[in-house]
């Protein structure tokens, strides 16, 4: 049992990070279109490609706002800078979209040039973040390309001066069309309050969040960056959280009803359109892993504004959460083999909890997790004692196993009644040993899923040369210490398994140690902290408890006694172990 558990564990890691590597290589994944290749798409109501324009209302019986005239429009592009406390961003007065998203207190992981992380994607041609689209494709063009006149009380935001206000306006007069953007910025947020209001509109509008605004594809980020977890679009429509990604089959997603939120997410950063009015959410892929999503409100507004919030930044997990809709769900602590499992989300967060409630006292997540991982060590030595015990009495009973097995090769039937036998006999368990790691699997889920999603990990630093604890360690220290605790672990630890397979176990060290070269060092100090507390675990268990030597070699047939030992009335091992004394008292004896 305990080989196949190993076996299957060694397996499991293999399938889990060559997936993408092999289907990648067997050309089942396509490479990305080059950026010049990549050509805008449309985004109509019914989810059809656009080939005539759809019929509009009567768009051209409202007219300008009270007051405003029309005049003179714009005629360069201009940039707005903007800059608060927590991020820098720059939006066009073509469109009135925004160009640029950039985030003071992260950076990007490129050890050569590490710049502040930029969340709008620049790659191809396509509409930004706050396009506007409409049923008609010619109108939806002229809102995307026209020049707004710009209106800015701000530039700089800080505790003093804490809002600002940006609004951009845009005007077709000969349409008696009118659409105004305004933006309300917080030097404290990342979330940006936004209000649209149009007129001469009698269609559905829809708001583009953008194309992989918020998903951040940085190179070398590991095994598995690419599908542990979701990338892509997610929203939330009542209180069912959907996160899907379009497909071949279906490249345009649409959904209708309570939309709450829609976002487009990686492994550590979101952007989330955040309404109550919108009535639909969609998303169409435009090339491999770049996506565009949107929301769409309902035309039946008249000259009622659209309202909603627009967050950028971090997958911060307090941060979300105090939006109490829903949005730290995209945070995915249930992650396990392409999948999200309710028992690890349900023992995740508190573990996260639990880990942020030490740092705010160490101010060290390096500290907190060896903290964290003492905890639950010591929370689980009852369970790890009963499992010592169990591989204990099957190491045992393991030489009686054996003779059954020779005795009985040909008749199955007979050789399991002879082992349950044997089992009830000696008052042991043979999945003793493997159900309390069991048990522990979805705990070291959850740390795993905690330390490799969690933004709080990204750039935090330990001790000397560990700067970051979500990237590998540079000079691959903890990995090797991680591999030598396992050798010395396997060891110690009592075995059913014969001399030739434990060193063949002892390949399973080697192989993870090369696994964890690439894993983030947060997760190498977890696994290696964990070892060590094993091996001390074992060591008192074995000398103060179970009185045995804690580097004995495993028992073989040969040396334990015969299942007939007592009808001897000696056994192999006996006749081993007092080879000593016959050969002395035969030379006591005298000759003949």
């Amino acid at each position: 049992m305990e080989k196949r558990v190993v076996i299957f564990l060694i397996l499991s890691l293999a399938i889990i990070f060559s997936y993408d590597f092999l289907l990648k290589q067997l050309g089942l994944i396509p490479d990305a279109p080059a950026p010049d290749q990549i050509s805008e798409e449309k985004f109509p109501s019914d989810g059809t490609a656009v080939t005539e324009p759809f019929s509009r209302g009567d768009a051209g019986e409202g007219g300008l706002p009270l007051g405003e005239e029309a005049g003179d429009q714009p005629t360069l592009e201009e940039l707005a800078d903007i800059e608060t406390p927590l991020f820098h961003t720059q939006i066009s007065n073509r469109g009135g979209v925004i160009r640029s998203w950039k985030l003071k207190h992260y950076l990007t992981q490129d050890p050569e040039d590490a710049s502040p992380v930029e969340l709008v994607y620049s790659e191809g041609n396509f509409p930004g973040p706050l396009s506007l689209y409409l049923p008609d494709p010619e109108l939806t063009k002229l809102l995307r390309e026209g020049l707004y006149d710009v209106q800015q009380d701000f530039t700089n935001l800080h505790d003093r001066h804490p809002t600002g206000h940006l609004t951009y306006t845009y005007r077709i007069p000969e349409r008696g069309i009118w659409v105004q953007k305004e933006l309300t910025f917080h030097h404290d947020s990342y979330l940006v309050d936004v209000t649209i209001k149009v007129q001469g509109i009698g269609d559905e509008v829809g708001v583009l969040l953008g194309t992989n605004f918020g998903v951040l594809l940085e190179p070398g980020g590991g095994p598995g960056q690419k599908f542990i977890g979701h990338n892509g679009p997610a929203w939330m429509i009542g209180d069912v959280l959907e996160k899907e990604d379009p497909d071949p089959d279906e490249p345009e997603i649409q959904r209708t009803g309570d939309i709450r939120w829609v976002a487009l997410q990686d492994k550590y950063f979101i952007s989330a359109i955040i309404t109550e009015e919108a009535t639909k959410v969609f998303a169409r892929t435009e090339a491999e892993r770049v996506v565009t999503v949107g929301v769409g409100f309902p035309s039946n507004r008249g000259t009622q504004p659209l309202s909603f919030g627009l967050y950028a930044g971090p997958k911060r997990f307090k941060t979300l959460k105090a939006f109490d809709i829903g949005l730290e769900d995209t945070i995915d602590f249930g992650w396990f083999i392409y999948g999200t499992w309710r028992i690890v989300e349900f023992v995740a967060k508190p573990l996260f909890y639990v880990l942020q409630f030490i740092y705010d006292y160490t101010q060290n997540f390096g500290v907190a997790i060896i903290l964290l991982t003492c905890g639950i060590k010591l929370m689980f030595v009852p369970l790890q004692y009963k499992s010592y015990k169990s591989m204990q009495g099957m190491q045992k009973v393991q030489p009686k196993v054996a003779a059954l097995q020779a005795k009985f090769k040909d008749d199955r039937e007979k050789l399991n009644k002879e082992l349950i036998n044997l089992y009830k006999e000696h008052k042991v368990n043979p999945v003793g040993g493997c159900l309390p790691m069991l048990v522990q699997m979805p705990f070291f889920i959850s740390l795993f899923n905690i330390l490799y999603m969690t933004v709080e990990m990204r750039q935090a630093p330990f001790i000397l040369w560990i700067s970051d604890l979500s990237v590998p360690d540079p000079y691959y220290v903890f990995p090797i210490l991680m591999g030598v605790s396992m050798v010395v672990q396997q060891k110690i630890m009592p075995t059913t398994m014969d001399p030739t397979q434990a060193k063949m176990m002892l390949m399973l060290p080697v192989f993870l140690t090369f696994l964890f070269l690439t894993f983030p060092a947060g997760l190498v100090l977890y696994w290696f902290t964990n070892n060590v507390l094993t091996i001390a675990q074992q060591f008192i268990t074995d000398r103060f408890i179970l009185k045995r030597p804690t580097f004995s070699q495993p028992t073989t047939q040969a040396e334990e006694p015969s299942p007939n030992a007592k009808e001897d009335g000696q056994g192999i091992g006996k006749i081993r172990r007092g080879k000593g004394k016959l050969k002395k008292s035969e030379k006591a004896e005298p000759r003949a």
